[in-house]
C-alpha cells in the first residue's frame, strides 16, 4: 500500500443546530480495504455523503491526491473517481445489465443515437475485467441481490472508480454470495481500488479488511489495524463500554400453544410448513436466503394468505386473510425490508408509530393528536429512539433507530404473538444487545415470538427451538440444547437431516 489518496481533516457537519460529525478525522490508501464502523447514529452515514457531495462540510478539509478537494455535488465526486455502492440498490429493474451499467452515459454514434453494439461490447469488456459473468441483456428486475451488486460495481468502475464504497454489501446475501463478493473486493483491492467497507458483521471485518476506523456519536475514536486488534476492544471502542452479553436470553418456561400451523402452504413458494408456538417461547426460524422463512411470516400475517393447510390461534382455526385481522387476534409484524414495508419513511416517527392503531386514536373519524402524541412519545421513549423530536421524519434517522421505531409502532399494539423478521439486520452491536434485551423481556411477560434471522449466532442465542427451511419446505426441528452450528447449515442446506421434523 501507498500514500493517502483522500483524507479528511477535522470535518464538521451541521443540521439546523444539530451538529451530526464533530472535527471527524479520516485516511484512506491506494490498495487497501479500510473498514468504518460505528453504532447506528454515530455519523458514518453522514461522513460517507461528504465524500460522495451529497452535503458539504461546515469545516474541515477534503485533500484528494494531496491537493484540497471541494465536492459541491454528487457528480463532482464522481468526476473525481469517488463512486458509492449502498444498502438500497439503485437499479432500473426494467432496463437490462448492460443499460443499467452505462445509464445516463450511452455512448452514442455520429448522429447523436445509441451506439448499442459498442455499449454491449463495453458493457462485456468491463465484466469480464472485473471476472463477473452476467447475461448483459437480462434484466435488473431478475437478478438476485448478488448479482444486482456486481452491475452496481461495474457502474462505478464505468467511471473509472479510484475509491469504491460499499455500505452494508453483504446484509442480504447467502454465504456463498458473499465469499464471491469478497474474491471480487480483494481483487480490486489488489489492483489499487482503495475502498471504504460498511459493515455492522465484525466477522467479516476481520476476514477482509486491513484497517478500520471507528466512530462514536458523530466523533473520530480510533484508527486500527485489524491484526493488532480484538472483537471486544472493537465494541468497547464502538460503544463506549464493554458489552458482556450480546444474547440476554432469559429462561422461561413456555405456556399454552398460542399459535398451530399445520401443513401451510403456498402455491409456488412453501409447502407442507407444520410447528407450534407457545407463550413466552422463542421460536427461530433458521435457513439461507431464499429458502421461503419470509413468505410464511407473510402468509401467518396475511399478507399473501396461504392456499392451503391450517392456522390456530389459542386453539381456535381461523382464516387469516389480511393484516388487518392478523392485528385484530393480535399478531404483529415486524418485516425484513424495514424500508419498504416496515416504515413510511416521508411521513414522521408519531404517524408511523400511530399507523396499525388510527382508529384508537381517534373520536367519530377526526384523529386527537394529543393523545395520538402522548402514545408515540411513550413508545419512542421505552424504545430508547434517538431522534430530535417525535415530528422528525422516519428517512432522517439512522438504520438503528428505524428499527425501533417499527418495533414501537407493533408493540403499541400489545400484540401476543411477535413475528420478527431479521430484527437486527443492519444495525449496530449496541443496539443489537438492547433489541435481544426486548426479546427476551417480552418472552418474559408472555409474548410468544416467532424470529426469523439469517444469523446464527443469534439463532442459537435467543432461541428455545430452532425451525430450519430449505427451499420452501421445513427440513429439521432442534431443541435449544439440541441446535449447532454445524446441524443448522447442514439443515439448511441438504434436504435430509438428522434433525426431526415435529
Amino acid at each position: 500500500m501507498t500514500e493517502n489518496i483522500l483524507e479528511l481533516k477535522n470535518i464538521t457537519k451541521r443540521f439546523s443546530s444539530v451538529e451530526v460529525l464533530h472535527e471527524v478525522s479520516f485516511s484512506l490508501r491506494q490498495g487497501e480495504v479500510h473498514a468504518l464502523l460505528g453504532e447506528n447514529g454515530a455519523g458514518k452515514s453522514t461522513l460517507v455523503k461528504v465524500i460522495t457531495g451529497v452535503h458539504q462540510p461546515d469545516g474541515g478539509q477534503i485533500i484528494l491526491d494531496g491537493k484540497r478537494a471541494h465536492f459541491g455535488d454528487t457528480r463532482e465526486s464522481r468526476e473525481a473517481g469517488i463512486a458509492a455502492i449502498y444498502q438500497e440498490l439503485s437499479l432500473f429493474p426494467d432496463l437490462d445489465v448492460a443499460e443499467n451499467i452505462f445509464v445516463g452515459r450511452q455512448p452514442t454514434t455520429v448522429g447523436g443515437r445509441i451506439d448499442w453494439r459498442k455499449l454491449y461490447a463495453d458493457a462485456g469488456n468491463l465484466l469480464d475485467s472485473l471476472g463477473v459473468h452476467l447475461d448483459l441483456k437480462h434484466k435488473a428486475r431478475n437478478l438476485s441481490i448478488a448479482q444486482q451488486q456486481m452491475v452496481e460495481i461495474a457502474r462505478a468502475f464505468s467511471i473509472n472508480a479510484r475509491i469504491l464504497i460499499m455500505d452494508e454489501p453483504t446484509s442480504s446475501l447467502t454465504l456463498n454470495e458473499v465469499a464471491d463478493l469478497f474474491r471480487l473486493v480483494r481483487r480490486l483491492r489488489d489492483e489499487g481500488t482503495a475502498i471504504i467497507f460498511i459493515s455492522h458483521r465484525l466477522e467479516e471485518l476481520f476476514e477482509l479488511a486491513d484497517r478500520v476506523t471507528v466512530m462514536r456519536d458523530g466523533s473520530y475514536v480510533d484508527t486500527c489495524t485489524l491484526k493488532d486488534v480484538t472483537r471486544d476492544e472493537l465494541i468497547r471502542l464502538m460503544v463506549g463500554r464493554t458489552i458482556t452479553n450480546l444474547f440476554p436470553k432469559q429462561d422461561v418456561k413456555a405456556g399454552d400453544v398460542v399459535l398451530k400451523v399445520e401443513n401451510l402452504a403456498r402455491e409456488g413458494t412453501f409447502r407442507d410448513i407444520s410447528f407450534e408456538l407457545r407463550k413466552g417461547e422463542i421460536l427461530g426460524m433458521a435457513g439461507l436466503v431464499g429458502a421461503g422463512r419470509t413468505n410464511v411470516a407473510r402468509a401467518i400475517f396475511g399478507v399473501e394468505p396461504a392456499t392451503s393447510g391450517s392456522i390456530q390461534i389459542e386453539g381456535r382455526e381461523v382464516a387469516i386473510k389480511s393484516p388487518q385481522l392478523a392485528i385484530q387476534l393480535g399478531l404483529a409484524y415486524v418485516p425484513e425490508d424495514r424500508q419498504l414495508h416496515g416504515l413510511i419513511p416521508a411521513m414522521n416517527i408519531t404517524s408511523n408509530i400511530s399507523l396499525p392503531m388510527l382508529s384508537k386514536y381517534a373520536v367519530q373519524g377526526w384523529l386527537q393528536d394529543k393523545t395520538e402524541r402522548k402514545a408515540a412519545y411513550g413508545a419512542a421513549l421505552q424504545m430508547e429512539v434517538r431522534a430530535n423530536n417525535i415530528w422528525q421524519l422516519a428517512r432522517e434517522l439512522s438504520g438503528g433507530n428505524q428499527q425501533k421505531i417499527v418495533l414501537s409502532k407493533w408493540l403499541s399494539t400489545n400484540p401476543r404473538i411477535l413475528i420478527l423478521d431479521e430484527p437486527t439486520r443492519g444495525i449496530d452491536v449496541g443496539t443489537k444487545a438492547a433489541v435481544h434485551a426486548l426479546m427476551s423481556k417480552l418472552a418474559s411477560e408472555g409474548i410468544a415470538i416467532l424470529m426469523i434471522s439469517s444469523e446464527l449466532p443469534e439463532i442459537l442465542g435467543m432461541s428455545d427451538r430452532v425451525i430450519v427451511m430449505r427451499e420452501g419446505h421445513m427440513t429439521a426441528q432442534f431443541s435449544r440444547a439440541e441446535a449447532t452450528q454445524e446441524k443448522i447449515i447442514s439443515a439448511a442446506t441438504q434436504a435430509v437431516t438428522s434433525g426431526s421434523i415435529q
